[in-house]
């Protein structure tokens, strides 16, 4: 999926400057990195709002078209209203062909409603972690991580290291040593009680 965004340089800096563009429906923004200078620009509104409700705006390589130039950039700030939900101001960052990023990546669970734990223990899947930071090429960076749960037993965890990544990618914790868990699947508060129950001796 490619997703390309269009903007113009903005010359008008300050406070001041980025409210009369939010009024006049426009979204303030910066432009940094690969060794260029940052960049001021401005996106309109709606057109930036429709592309970035997309879990992929989040965690892909995106297509600048910066005056009518075009380069690839990821998605590194933003700031959002707190009541309107709108874009107050977002920052792009130039992306490199030749070095690696470090982007965090959504995690999609599958097979959830398979696995022994849930499907015979009656469990039910606790997602510890929604999105892990990665580390790869431009060209490699995946728009999401598949983790299956078809094996997961009862009381256990899927960790990092059990997950199949693409090729040239890496998790970052795990680089580190890390080897922490992102889903495991617990028993829910009927079961448990149960299962005190039964062990319970009758008076």
């Amino acid at each position: 999926m490619t997703i390309e965004i269009s903007a113009v340089t903005r010359a008008a800096k300050g406070t001041g400057a980025s409210r009369r563009l939010r009024r006049s429906a426009k979204v303030p923004g910066v432009v940094y990195g690969a060794g260029k200078d940052a960049v001021s620009v401005e996106f309109d509104m709606k057109a930036l709002f429709m592309e970035f409700r997309h879990e992929a705006f989040h965690a892909s390589i995106l297509t600048l078209n910066l005056d009518g130039k075009k380069e690839s950039v990821l998605l590194r700030d933003y700031q959002m209203h707190p009541v309107r939900n709108t874009i107050q101001h977002i920052d792009f960052q130039r992306v490199s062909a030749t070095e690696k990023i470090h982007v965090k990546v959504p995690l999609h669970f599958v097979n959830a409603d398979i696995a022994p734990g849930v499907k015979v223990g009656g469990g039910i899947v606790a997602h510890i972690a929604t999105e892990a930071d990665v580390s790869c090429l431009a060209k490699d960076l995946p728009e999401f991580i598949e983790v299956d749960l078809a094996n997961l037993e009862m009381g256990h965890s899927v960790h990092l290291s059990e997950i199949k990544l693409p090729k040239g990618v890496e998790f970052v914790q795990l680089a580190h040593g890390a080897d922490v868990a992102v889903a495991s699947i617990a028993k829910t508060r009927g079961g448990a009680a149960a299962a005190a129950e039964e062990a319970t001796p009758a008076a």
